[in-house]
């Protein structure tokens, strides 16, 4: 076990500036607090924070994040309270103190909806202060190098629970070391069998590999050094867990993999990682498509490097990672390296401008929008674990999107107004669909349109977490104002057939009666059909007697049309009827499906609960199943924006006779007359015939007309019509 003046020497080591006396309360206090604590292994527990404290000083943390570490059980498991922490230590240390005491209740493998709202804690936590999570990573690490203790069950539970989350999260802080060890630790513990298996593999290579790797370090470290670059060059074989990843990507075995060595190349400038790259492809053969230039476009933990692969010695492959050594460290250590962990009194911005930070607070702030947390737990796992591609806006500002990202992810990166209001795109200049996957360097324009709205379909194409949130948002928003326009004018409607006047503020007087808080939800609920319009009318007027039904009576057949079975339904009024404008309008509309309605046709609106209004033609036999509830019937209209064309579905049947080419015929008429077929099914009526129904979209009833009656001119068709069932 370190003793106290060793962790003051470590500390002192990069801060000579170090508060030794501070150092040496806080370690004697944990030491005290934890007194006779044992861990599983039989240590004596205050081993444990002062192996994290170690941990934290190989990253070259400030003095209190070590002091948070050496107290960071101290609250949960014994006497000490955060009050006690304060008095002692001081409120910074305090409040890291309890951050971390809150975080150790949580558990990330657990139901999913519970797991979820863990992480929203857990990051939540990390952003007020994200020293809490350097010390969370190193208190994980600790406790997966001594997880050969705890129970098997246990072990497995944990050991996943670090795959999905912790190690994630160190890579995203840009801290590559301890997310490689927390990988092959859980690795280990999750798939033993595959970890010996390909531990043993590496273990045999290791001495061919090792010939390997000192004949390119000699060779790389003088040539050079002949021109000049002051390089310190170092090889090793790849993590089982990193190997394992790459077997299972592209679906190959061990010995088909060919690049498991690889090497580190530290110089001193920018400038040197370029020429650097340039000697070692006139040393070896490089491989095409293999080099990635991190250094112009850095990924969204900060890492900068060129990577590239060459053809070494003995025919291997070789991976090449050259950097300087400043980037080397912030590769390494990630956030922890930025100034403000490491000097207590350095500018906070500097650790702020961390492109890893910024995605915490992108994370963060998905969290205030409301999803509920299996979407946030969806969007954030992904986000953690996603390979980045890197475009460029046309004012040459850099966006990192997921892989696979498409146009409507990346519009919503540069901005959610953006996304929500995209309609075209042009990738490198060129008009391309938004659903087209990006690649490196593409330079993508979004173009807008004010009036334009995201399809909810979106949601399912998109690949990031926060396009889907945002479109899941916007989509509930149009819903709902799809919803409370629908009701409003319903409300409206019923009001002038009573002779009422109707405004807000009437509407307002009837809020406490209808139980609702604003005249919104009373609309919403209205056009959900939650509440009937009636009952608006008489919270607002409690005294009103209605002297002619305000809505259709089932013994009226509505329209006003009476019993005589020789009478047909007659057109409704226009004036006060709601206008529809299909199927793409500011109200939640559908079509029915027994045959459809096109513009032209009398139509009258069934409300649905919760589904907004379903349109019928009048003629509709469907329409007889609504007889005995008269409140669900709506006066409607067609209001077709001319400039807006849009099909619309009907049904036809055609009866014609057997004979070859006959329904060729029947599709031709339809195609020569601009329709659409969308379904069509046949069946055998007599030796002679053959019943078709066709469903088509068609412009207008004039349109469907046309079609009709080119099919009957045709020699073959014995008869042609439009059907509603």
């Amino acid at each position: 076990m370190m003793r106290q003046y060793e962790l003051v020497e470590r500390v002192k080591r990069y801060n000579p500036r170090a508060d030794e006396a501070l150092l040496n309360r806080a370690y004697v206090y944990a030491m005290l607090a934890h007194g006779t604590q044992k861990r599983a292994s039989g240590d004596p527990y205050f081993s444990h924070p002062l192996e994290v404290a170690a941990i934290l000083t190989d990253l070259k943390l400030d003095d209190a994040t070590i002091v948070a570490a050496l107290l960071h059980d101290t609250i949960e498991d014994t006497a000490a309270t955060k009050d006690d922490i304060r008095e002692k230590f001081g409120p910074a240390i305090a409040e890291l103190v309890d951050g971390l005491t809150k975080l150790k209740k949580l558990d990330l493998v657990s139901k999913q909806a519970v797991q979820a709202e863990n992480l929203r804690k857990l990051l939540l936590a990390i952003t007020s202060d994200v020293r809490v999570l350097l010390v969370k990573l190193a208190d994980r690490l600790h406790n997966m190098r001594t997880l050969h203790y705890v129970p098997p069950a246990k072990r497995t539970r944990i050991g996943q629970e670090t795959l999905d989350i912790y190690a994630p999260l160190a890579g995203r802080m840009g801290m590559h070391d301890m997310r490689e060890e927390l990988e092959d630790l859980s690795f280990r513990q999750i798939n033993p069998e595959a970890y010996e298996a390909l531990d043993q593999r590496l273990s045999r290579q290791r001495d061919a590999v090792a010939r390997v790797v000192e004949e390119i370090e000699t060779q790389l470290t003088r040539k050079l050094a002949g021109e000049g670059i002051s390089a310190e060059v170092t090889g090793r074989l790849k993590k089982p867990y990193s190997i394992y990843r790459k077997m299972e990507r592209k679906a190959v075995s061990f010995e088909q993999l060919s690049d498991v060595v690889a090497f580190r190349i530290l110089v001193d400038t920018i400038a040197d990682c370029y020429r650097a790259v340039g000697i070692i492809h006139t040393t070896w053969p490089a491989v095409p498509q293999r080099f990635k230039d991190y250094i112009s476009t850095p990924k969204g933990n900060d890492y900068r490097s060129l990577h590239t692969t060459v053809i070494g010695p003995e025919s291997q492959r070789v991976e090449m990672q050259i950097r300087t050594r400043q980037m080397h460290e912030v590769n390494e250590y990630g956030i922890a390296a930025h100034a403000l962990y490491k000097d207590g009194d350095a500018d906070a911005a500097h650790a702020l401008e961390s492109r890893a930070y910024a995605w915490l607070r992108r994370t963060v702030d998905m969290l205030a929008h409301g999803d509920n947390p299996e979407e946030f737990l969806e969007h954030t796992k992904l986000e953690l674990f996603s390979d980045q591609v890197y475009c460029f806006t046309p004012k040459g500002r850099l966006i990192a999107l997921p892989r696979k990202a498409n146009c409507i992810d990346f519009a919503y990166a540069v901005h959610t107004d953006i996304g929500n209001q995209c309609s075209r795109a042009r990738i490198n200049g060129v008009e391309r669909p938004l659903v087209t996957e990006l690649q490196n360097g593409d330079e993508v324009e979004i173009i807008t349109d004010a009036a334009a709205t995201p399809s909810p379909a979106w949601e399912s194409i998109v690949v990031t977490g926060r396009a889907r949130s945002a479109i899941r948002r916007a989509t509930r928003a149009a819903t709902r104002n799809q919803y409370l326009e629908l009701g409003r004018r319903i409300v409206q409607q019923l009001f002038a057939r009573a002779g009422k006047p109707f405004s807000d503020e009437t509407v307002k007087q009837g809020l406490k009666r209808l139980a609702r808080s604003s005249i919104d939800d009373v609309f919403w609920a209205v056009g959900r059909d939650e509440i009937p319009a009636d009952d608006v009318l008489k919270a607002v007027h409690p005294d009103f007697k209605s002297e002619v039904p305000l809505g259709p009576k089932p013994t009226a057949e509505w329209f006003g049309v009476g019993k005589d079975t020789s009478l047909k339904f007659q057109v409704p009024e226009t004036e006060g009827a709601i206008p529809i404008r299909g199927i793409n309008s500011d109200l939640p509309v559908t079509i029915s499906r027994e045959g459809g309605a096109v513009p032209g046709d009398r139509i009258v609106g069934i409300l649905t609960p919760g589904e907004g209004i379903t349109i019928y033609p009048i003629q509709s036999p469907a329409l007889a199943a609504f007889d005995n509830e008269p409140e669900r019937w709506l006066d409607v209209r067609w209001d077709i924006d001319e400039a807006l064309r849009t099909r619309y579905p009907a049904r036809i049947a055609v009866k014609s006779r057997n004979a070859p080419g006959s329904l060729a015929a029947v599709t031709q008429v339809i195609a020569d007359n601009d329709g659409n077929i969308d379904n069509l099914r046949m069946q055998r009526s007599a030796a002679d015939y053959t019943n078709v129904v066709i469903d088509l979209e068609v412009w207008d009833l004039k349109h469907l007309n046309a079609i009709i009656a080119g099919i009957r001119d045709l020699p073959i068709s014995a008869e042609a019509g439009r059907v509603f069932e």
